[in-house]
C-alpha cells in the first residue's frame, strides 16, 4: 500500500518533462524555432518535437505553417484566463498582510474600490499601545488619507473622478479656499505619489496616525486593491526611502505578481517603480 502511495505521488514524468517546453515557450515573447525551445529546454530537438505534436493535437501550442515557428494556442491562453479568473485578491492578500505586519510591527490593512469609494475590507492589528480606530467597511477620503490617495493616483474609474470632485468642492468650502487651488494642491500630492508608486498622509485625516499605502494589480496591469500600513506620528516614519516603505512596495509587487500582474505587455498606468521593486 506504501509503495502505491509512494508511486501516485512520484506523478507522470513525461507530463512535467514536457511542460519544460511550455515554459520555454512561455518566456517568451514570439514563436520559437525548434531548435531554441529544445535548448531551453535542455532536451533533444528530436524529443522535444514528439511533445510538440502532442500540444499541437490538443490546441495548447500551434505552428505557423509558413515559417515553422511554434507558439502557445488558444487553448493555453483559454487555461491561463480561467486560472486568472480564480484569483480572488482579498483571499490571497491574508497571508502578505501577516507577514508585512511581523516585519514592520504597524497595523495593516486591505481595501478596495466599493460602491462610495475606497473601502476597507480586511485589517491586521500590530497590537501596538496606540489603537487604530479602523474597521471593516470603512469608506476613506481621497484626497486627505494614505489609502485613498493611492486610489485617486492610481485607479482607473470615472465614478473616482466624480467622487474626487464632490470632495474637493467640499473641501473648498469648508477651508474658504478656491476649488482651483484645491486641485492643484491635490494634483501636486498625486505627481508626487506616482513618482514614488506609493502614497503616504501623515495626521491628515487622523490627528497622530501616519500612514502609507501601495496599489496591488491584477493580470491586466489595472489597480485592483490597496495595502495600507498605519501607525503614531513619531514612531512611524514616512519617508519615501524608510524601511517601511520598501517593504511596503514588496509586499505590493508580491501580491501583485500573485495575482498576474506584468503578464499583459501594454502600459495600462501602473508606476515603474512598482513593476521592478523586489
Amino acid at each position: 500500500m506504501t509503495t502505491k502511495i509512494a508511486n501516485e505521488r512520484q506523478g507522470i514524468q513525461s507530463i512535467e518533462v514536457g511542460f519544460r517546453l511550455l515554459d520555454v515557450l512561455a518566456k517568451h515573447t514570439r514563436p520559437m524555432m525548434l531548435r531554441d525551445i529544445a535548448k531551453g529546454a535542455n532536451m533533444a530537438p528530436a524529443k522535444a518535437h514528439r511533445y510538440l505534436v502532442s500540444f499541437m493535437r490538443i490546441g495548447i501550442v500551434e505552428q505557423d505553417p509558413g515559417t515553422g515557428r511554434y507558439d502557445l494556442g488558444a487553448y493555453a491562453l483559454e487555461l491561463g484566463l480561467a486560472g486568472f479568473g480564480r484569483l480572488d485578491p482579498v483571499r490571497l492578500a491574508g497571508p502578505v498582510l501577516d507577514n508585512l505586519c511581523e516585519q514592520i510591527h504597524e497595523t495593516v490593512a486591505l481595501a478596495v474600490w466599493g460602491t462610495y469609494g475606497a473601502t476597507i475590507v480586511r485589517i491586521v492589528d500590530a497590537g501596538n499601545p496606540i489603537t487604530i480606530t479602523l474597521r471593516p467597511g470603512a469608506v476613506l477620503s481621497l484626497s486627505r488619507s494614505a489609502t485613498g490617495r493611492a486610489f485617486a493616483a492610481f485607479y482607473r474609474s470615472p465614478h473616482l473622478k466624480k467622487l474626487i470632485d464632490l470632495e474637493l468642492r467640499e473641501q473648498a468650502e469648508t477651508t474658504q479656499t478656491a476649488i482651483t487651488t484645491c486641485r492643484r494642491q491635490l494634483e501636486k500630492t498625486l505627481t508626487e505619489i506616482r513618482l514614488h508608486g506609493l502614497s503616504r498622509a501623515s495626521g491628515s485625516l487622523t490627528p497622530g496616525i501616519n500612514g502609507f499605502s501601495a496599489p496591488i494589480y491584477d493580470h491586466t496591469n489595472r489597480m485592483v486593491a490597496a495595502i495600507t500600513s498605519l501607525g503614531s506620528v513619531g514612531e512611524f516614519d514616512v519617508d519615501w526611502e524608510s524601511e517601511t516603505a520598501k517593504a511596503m512596495l514588496k509586499a505590493a509587487n508580491d501580491l501583485s505578481h500573485r495575482l498576474g500582474y506584468g503578464n499583459m505587455p501594454e502600459d495600462t498606468g501602473a508606476p515603474e517603480r512598482n513593476r521592478t521593486a523586489t
